[in-house]
């Protein structure tokens, strides 16, 4: 996995390579039943409370600590390529998805290479405040956590599929 920061412009890009199919990890990250499964550092897990994978649509979740502590976030969908890109707004919120602003623009490409798909995710913040915060609440630990997991889903499904 490749990480970098770019305080120039407020972004961060990360670059994940995964040995499995594109249509299996563009269903992990857009299908709400696979996200819970992979979308939170451990021991932490993620609850989606509403999913509207489309154009306008939104996804609403918390990542619930083992205590029950809710940190709700919101994503907002902005564009949608079919199992090659999406966009999606990104802001921490309260639980009645009230957005703590700023936020953050995510934008993910999807592209399959015998078999094997890599997920670039470039995310662009507001203010160089966000980016920071982001940094100094452990993003990279956490969110390379979280890819560590989405990469075990992989292989449990793959593992699956060719049963």
């Amino acid at each position: 996995m490749e990480f970098t920061v770019n305080k120039e412009t407020k972004t961060v890009l990360i670059t994940a390579e995964f040995d499995a199919e594109r249509d299996l990890v563009w269903d992990a990250y857009t299908k709400p039943e696979l996200l819970d499964q992979w979308w939170a550092p451990k021991p932490w897990t993620s609850r989606t409370k509403v999913m509207d994978f489309r154009e306008g649509g939104r996804r609403f979740y918390a990542m619930v600590s083992p205590e029950g502590l809710e940190r709700w976030s919101v994503q907002k969908y902005t564009s949608i390529t079919p199992k090659t890109n999406f966009k999606f707004f990104n802001a921490f919120s309260d639980e009645n998805e009230n957005p703590e602003l700023p936020g953050s623009d995510w934008d993910l490409d999807f592209s399959e290479e015998n078999g094997r798909t890599t997920v670039t995710v470039e995310i662009y913040n507001e203010s160089l405040e966000r980016l920071e915060m982001m940094i100094a609440m452990g993003f990279k630990e956490g969110f390379t956590a979280t890819l560590g997991h989405l990469t075990e889903l992989l292989a449990t499904l793959t593992q699956d599929r060719n049963s």
